[in-house]
């Protein structure tokens, strides 16, 4: 089966954009792989259904819930595989299907945003762009934002890609300062990083 590599993914869940990748990407990996055989056109059209998803479970709360929730049986979560069918739009492609199977099978529908995250990479590096996120514990003012968009375009990266998308999350638990994070690479500039980096210290002199 197309996602037979997916179905021994047994890694341990850790905290961070990097662990949840690690968990994930099989997933993301598997997905993109069998829709890229597929065709350019089933892949975008996959694309498009995964991106349909991630946007009805943030805004279902329902459909929020179904996902995030550990507890469910096999044949629950079985009788609510439709509902996210019906989110991918009108006739959803057997590959979509399928990966949401897996992950059902697999008790792994709490990982769908990180596979989905992981999916988006794989297509904008296909397509030629770097998607940087930039996440502060607050909205980067926007002068602050154009200096961090200005060093990051003078990047090797940013250079190499056709086109460069940045974004700006809010996490309030970096407490202050930043993470950038692009393509395999991650520069961890947060204030909770040296806290981290300090209990640690603290701890092992102890």
């Amino acid at each position: 089966m197309l996602f037979a590599s997916a179905r021994s993914a047994a890694l341990s869940a850790g905290l961070g954009r990097r662990a949840a990748h690690s968990l994930a990407l099989k997933y993301s990996n598997a997905v993109f792989s069998a829709a890229l055989n597929k065709s350019p056109q089933v892949l975008t059209k996959v694309q498009s259904e995964l991106n349909a998803i991630a946007s009805a479970i943030k805004s279902t709360p329902e459909l929020n819930s179904f996902i995030h929730n550990p507890t469910l049986s096999v044949r629950e979560r079985e009788a609510g595989l439709p509902a996210i069918y019906a989110a991918a739009g009108k006739e959803p492609s057997e590959i979509t299907k399928n990966l949401f199977i897996v992950l059902s099978e697999n008790g792994r529908l709490v990982e769908t945003e990180g596979v989905i995250e992981g999916f988006n990479e794989l297509f904008a590096n296909y397509k030629g762009e770097l998607n940087v996120t930039i996440t502060s514990a607050a909205p980067l003012p926007k002068d602050v934002q154009s200096r961090l968009e200005t060093l990051l375009k003078q990047s090797q990266a940013a250079q190499q890609a056709k086109s460069l998308k940045i974004t700006n999350k809010v996490n309030p638990a970096v407490l202050g300062g930043v993470v950038v994070d692009f393509g395999d690479k991650t520069i961890d500039l947060s204030v909770a990083s040296r806290v981290n980096k300090l209990n640690n210290l603290l701890s092992q002199s102890v």
